[in-house]
């Protein structure tokens, strides 16, 4: 075993190199590689390092970021894959590159970003001292299925996980029905009150119990399927919570102010992202704080002063202006980039990327579930739309049916073209792309105007 493990950690950090000398990020191959020698290698790599999982449809990323945040200002000993490779080779191949060539490990703890099907075997390896599931929403619906797939793959991962505490979105109907299906110490976090003044029309991705299929009623809703739910029929409902959100104070286009509930005690807390979708990020980082034994007072400064992951609300100076990127991925994440746009006070320019490539998904039929109809209402504030990506022209048919005036809409085929538009023009501007689209385009931008390498 010994010999294997020096053999696959020696290959993999040499693989790491090559990558990076030529640009690359290294992040999934070697780990690949190092999987192929020793194929129970991040079980050994991982027995004596205490590992918070972070995993969900949406918010892994800027929730790790900020659970790093506390770490950092609690001088904790730690490494994260914050590069986003969250399938087994890239988290193996993060665990190499903080271990010695024997695979003794450098840092004490790890924050593991987890892919929601992945999950379930990188659990099982890493035996966690922590896990956050964050929600479940359709997402890539060629590669995860219905939402009751992601969640059955989450449960087999927290059923490998027994010495965890469990941190569950309580607004999420799916997520908290994992309470009454296993063991583990639970931790439930949430928003007691509504968002948004005025919330855009979604579809639900859980309409009905998961307990006996009655649809649920709400006593108010955040958005999508999360919030007060609750069944008339046999009674399930939201749980009460230990963290949560009982009302926002302020929220402007670069940070919200709430009151919360933190174990009894109220807490006022700046969290400094825009977005409501930014509180949850927020808050489930705090319980995972609190389940870790933290400092609430370093956990809530860290929420403060957190800045933005690659291309998660991060933000390019242009030359006089700038230029916020944020990712999507499903119908969800998209309205809720819209619901952001309702709150622009000045002129700005919005740009969308969609790409099919697999790790985007292949099938873009989602875009026509968002409601890219509340656009209409802004177009005082949003005088262009900037189009691109392999799919561009799906995006743009999806926008002329949404009652955008073809004058408003530009197709680039080149990102260097589409970059060249954003600073050749004064407005601020919001990109809104898929997955491999804002690493493409993000990669272009940061050798134009200066940005760390994903992975760092």
């Amino acid at each position: 075993m010994k010999i294997r493990v020096f053999l696959a950690v020696s290959a993999c950090k040499l693989t790491i190199k090559i990558l990076r000398r030529i640009g690359r990020g290294g992040t999934a191959i070697p780990g690949k590689i190092a999987l192929k020698i020793c194929p129970e290698l991040l079980s050994f790599l991982a027995k004596d390092v205490k590992c918070v999982i972070v995993t969900g449809t949406n918010g892994k990323t800027t929730t790790s970021r900020i659970i790093e945040e506390i770490y950092l200002r609690n001088d904790a000993s730690y490494f994260a894959n914050r590069s986003g490779a969250n399938l087994i080779n890239g988290i193996t191949s993060i665990f190499i590159e903080n271990s010695t060539l024997t695979g003794k490990p450098r840092k004490e703890n790890a924050i593991i970003e987890c892919d929601e099907a992945a999950s379930k075997e990188v659990c099982r390896l890493i035996n966690p001292s922590v896990v956050l599931v964050t929600n479940v929403f359709r997402d890539q619906l060629d590669r995860y299925g219905e939402v009751s797939g992601t969640l059955q793959n989450i449960l087999i991962g927290l059923k490998n996980s027994p010495k965890a505490t469990i941190c569950l979105n309580a607004d999420c109907s799916l997520t908290a029905s994992i309470a009454g299906q296993v063991p583990n110490k639970l931790i439930f976090y949430g928003i007691d009150v509504p968002i948004y003044k005025d919330p855009i029309d979604e579809v639900s991705d859980a309409p009905y119990c998961i307990k006996c299929k009655h649809e649920y009623e709400y006593t108010y809703r955040t958005f999508g399927h999360l919030g007060g739910f609750y069944c008339p029929d046999c009674g399930y409902k939201r749980p009460e919570t230990e963290v949560s959100v009982t009302d926002i104070l302020s929220a402007d286009l670069s940070s919200t102010k709430v009151r919360a509930r933190v174990f009894g005690d109220d807490e006022l807390i700046t969290i400094n992202l825009p977005g409501g979708y930014n509180i949850y990020n927020a808050v489930g980082a705090l319980a995972v704080s609190e389940a870790v034994g933290f400092s609430r007072r370093s956990a809530i400064e860290a929420i403060a002063s957190f800045s933005c992951g690659f291309g998660r609300m991060e933000e390019f100076d242009l030359g006089g202006h700038s230029a916020r990127i944020i990712l999507v991925k499903n119908p969800a994440g998209c309205n809720q980039v819209i619901n952001y746009l309702t709150g622009l006070s000045e002129k700005t320019v919005f740009v969308c990327c969609l790409n099919d490539n697999s790790a985007d998904g292949k099938d873009v039929s989602w875009i026509w579930d968002v409601n890219f109809e509340k656009l209409t209402d802004m177009l005082d504030l949003i005088p262009e739309i900037y189009v691109s990506g392999i799919r561009a022209a799906d995006m743009a048919l999806r926008l002329k049916y949404a009652g955008i005036d073809e004058k408003k809409l530009n197709i680039f085929d080149d990102y260097d073209e589409l970059i060249k538009a954003m600073t050749d023009q004064p407005l601020p501007v919001i990109i809104m792309p898929t997955y491999t689209a804002m690493m493409e385009l993000r990669a272009k931008m940061s050798s134009a105007f200066g940005g760390k390498d994903f992975w760092e």
